[in-house]
């Protein structure tokens, strides 16, 4: 089964390809994994692919979908593929579209866990850290049995500036702007699967079983 997953920021897409990758032995291929060994190995794409981001640059489509392509074609692939963090724009998705039917395969579903963005915000701004340990928290799924204080080492618990609301939801925002016209495109092609995202783990990762058994 060759699979795309989609979601915003605190979707929890991470546990849940765990348990998909573990259920239905096929591999989570994430977007920077794919660069890194790509990079690791010395491939030519991957070679190239470091020159844009040793500048801080994007690196073009032409490469991204080149380094996707070798990943699919390596033979842990061979049974499926969970694909997280591409496409991100509907031109991606056509040239994974070409890449893919060029090898003889097609995408079967595309899961999106839909979370609204008021429970997001919520998941992603409640996390604290300590100033002494780096120990992690969530004001709501994991709180410290004091407030503002460290169960493991008694320190100090603070909030990152990348964790305030008001960056958070401009990267929602983002995030979304650029996911809608993805979600529009695979609709239209009868492969979006949405998954309800604010239901316990366990009910999730049943629902998107569900579909993968088909």
């Amino acid at each position: 089964m060759n699979i795309v997953f989609m979601g915003l920021p605190g979707a929890g897409k991470g546990t849940q390809a765990e348990r998909i990758v573990a259920t239905f032995g096929i591999p989570h291929i994430s977007t920077g994994d794919m660069f890194r060994q790509a990079v690791r190995e010395g491939t030519p794409l991957g070679l190239k692919a470091k020159e844009y981001m040793d500048k801080g640059l994007l690196v073009p489509d032409e490469v991204t979908v080149g380094i996707v392509r070798e990943r699919l074609s390596q033979g842990d692939c061979a049974k499926g593929f969970l694909l997280d963090g591409f496409p991100r724009t509907v031109p991606q998705a056509e040239a994974l579209d070409a890449t893919l039917a060029e090898m003889g395969r097609r995408l079967d579903h595309v899961i999106y866990l839909d979370v609204r963005k008021e429970t997001l915000l919520a998941r992603l701004t409640g996390r604290r850290i300590c100033r002494q340990c780096g120990a992690t928290y969530h004001v709501v799924f994991n709180p410290p049995r004091q407030e503002g204080v460290c169960d493991k080492c008694g320190g100090e618990l603070y909030q990152r500036d990348d964790d305030k609301e008001e960056t958070v939801a401009t990267r929602l925002e983002v995030n979304l702007t650029q996911t809608e016209p993805l979600l529009a495109y695979y609709e239209e092609k009868g492969l979006l699967r949405r998954v309800n995202g604010e239901q316990e783990i366990d009910a999730v990762f049943a629902d998107i079983a569900r579909i993968l058994r088909g």
